[in-house]
């Protein structure tokens, strides 16, 4: 049996393949020629001790029978077998979609944008022309918001499923292998669209089908039960079973759900700015030296949090040697995200800083307006782009600037491609966003000294951090609790927060359909 043991290794042993297995060979008192097989199982880095080490839990076997085997998935054909239909082509869609194939259905993925190729094209286009294809943009197209916006894998949650197994397909499918064991898993927006694309093609190999270019635009209900869905071009198909993927931003949809009377609840949310530093003062803050003296260390990253106000401001999707990106899904909006490529090697380092929003905070009344976050989303997007420069040109400020209420000057240089215009943001934010993002920022830099900088700028906004809306559904049978045959799913429908999160809640409902089908257990 093999056998597990952890080591912890300077950053320049750590990279080095013959350094952790001699110390792995000191560690269990044997020559290294008795390793038959070392498997890396989880990497961290640890900055908080002096001299930095990387933690390293390896499972190490001395015996030929014990060698770790590789997770592989067999998808069977399903091209003669009943339809299912997703609505969706993000993570909770294409696992779902997999996950269907291996329990025995055909899955045919509806998706409104285009596929990773097409969908590059537009969002290349958007940089030079600042348009914003409503169907094709950061946030919609195979593969959903996730695919442009950095790979990120992390997730603190245990109770959807299985994360080593979906890490571990994700890696079947192209992935590196790094994946399975980085304490922070990153596959990098200029990797992931393969892996998407390998993900698409193992679907059709099977039997299953991907449409691009096909936008739902209401349900086809029948007697509390789904009975089809209409299209935007006026088709219509017939179903019994839906898997609505749709991601957080199809707010076009959860307008004409809401018109349908499909039950919808308003939920809370966050929203704030993204905050861009220069990589190597953010290197120097975590590592606790001079950019000089850092090798074989990756771009830090931070994760920050506080309490303010009784509500929750922190960091989100930190993203180390990357870009800010123009995210808005219709035009005369902005919503900035970030991404970065896989190899972090961008000179600037960026992340959300958000507020935690509540439903009393959005005025309105929630329980009769289930649609009153989005409204708020719109308003605050709105607003941004008219403090921007036109187009996808947003708004910024630096750093000390806005948490001092300073009148801005200028801005420093930046990764926003479509550009910045100066702009007082701590005049124009809403006062419960700005105050507590002002509080926080002042907090931040006494846990991360020299963060709170002129160095450093805030564009807005940073809207889409997750889905203003939920689509309820039964505890067990995840079914919508007005609707029979209808799965909301993932990031869209309130219940996931990211790739792998999204991954596996569309691999959860894929198996309640199929257990509904089947009559009992799978």
């Amino acid at each position: 049996m093999a056998e597990e043991i952890s080591l912890s290794l300077s950053p320049e042993k750590a990279v080095q393949q013959d350094q952790i297995l001699a110390a792995a060979a000191q560690y269990l008192q044997k020559p290294v020629t008795q390793l038959l097989d070392v498997r890396m199982l989880r990497r961290s880095i640890d900055a908080r001790r002096k001299p930095i080490v990387v933690n390293l839990t390896l499972a190490v076997s001395m015996d030929p029978s014990d060698k770790v085997q590789q997770t592989s998935f067999n998808y069977p054909d399903v091209s003669a077998k009943p339809v299912v239909y997703i609505v969706g082509a993000g993570p909770a869609g294409l696992f779902a979609a997999l996950r269907l194939i291996e329990l025995g259905l055909r899955p045919v993925v509806l998706e409104r944008g285009q596929d990773v190729s097409t969908r590059k094209r537009d969002i290349a286009l958007l940089h030079q022309t600042q348009e914003v294809k409503p169907d094709s943009n950061y946030c919609f197209g195979e593969g959903g918001a996730g695919t442009f916006s950095d790979g990120k894998l992390y997730t603190r949650s245990k109770k959807r499923g299985d994360n080593a197994r979906a890490l571990a397909r994700l890696h079947f499918h192209g992935a590196p292998e790094e994946i399975t064991y980085e304490a922070h898993p990153h596959i990098g927006s200029d990797k992931l669209p393969a892996i998407i694309a390998n993900l698409r093609k193992a679907i059709q190999a099977a039997g299953g089908e991907v449409r691009f270019g096909v936008r739902v635009e209401e349900l086809i209900l029948r007697d509390g039960a789904i009975a089809g869905l209409k299209l935007a071009d006026g088709a219509t198909i017939e179903t019994a079973d839906v898997i609505l993927a749709v991601g957080h931003s199809a707010h076009d949809l959860y307008v004409a759900l809401h018109r349908q009377g499909v039950r919808l609840e308003a939920k809370p949310f966050a929203m704030g700015v993204r905050v861009e530093h220069p990589q190597t003062l953010i290197n120097a803050i975590q590592y606790h030296r001079e950019p000089a003296q850092i090798p074989f260390l990756p771009p830090a990253t931070y994760s920050l949090v506080h309490q303010a106000d009784d509500r929750g401001v922190y960091s989100f999707c930190m993203c180390p040697g990357g870009f800010i990106v123009p995210a808005a899904t219709t035009p005369e909006t902005i919503v900035v995200n970030g991404m970065s490529p896989a190899s972090r090697n961008t000179p600037f380092a960026n992340a959300g800083i958000v507020v935690e929003l509540r439903l009393e905070d959005m005025g309105g009344n929630a329980l009769r307006d289930p649609l009153v976050g989005l409204r708020f989303q719109q308003r605050l997007e709105r607003l941004a782009f008219q403090h921007g420069g036109g187009g996808q040109v947003a708004p910024a400020q630096r750093l000390a600037d806005f948490v001092a209420g300073r009148r801005p000057q200028d801005l420093p240089e930046a990764s926003y491609l479509p550009g910045l215009a100066v702009s007082p943001l701590h005049e124009w934010l809403p006062t419960a966003i700005r105050t507590r993002l002002q509080e926080g920022f002042r907090v931040f830099d006494n846990k991360m000294r020299g963060f709170l900088t002129n160095e450093a700028i805030v564009v807005g906004v940073e809207s889409r951090t997750s889905s203003s809306v939920r689509i309820p559904r039964d505890r067990e049978t995840l079914e919508h609790v007005q609707i029979k045959g209808l799965y909301p799913c993932g990031e869209g429908a309130g219940y996931a927060g990211g790739i792998l999160s999204s991954a596996l809640d569309g691999e959860n409902c894929a198996e309640a359909l199929v257990q509904r089908r089947l009559g009992g257990s799978i």
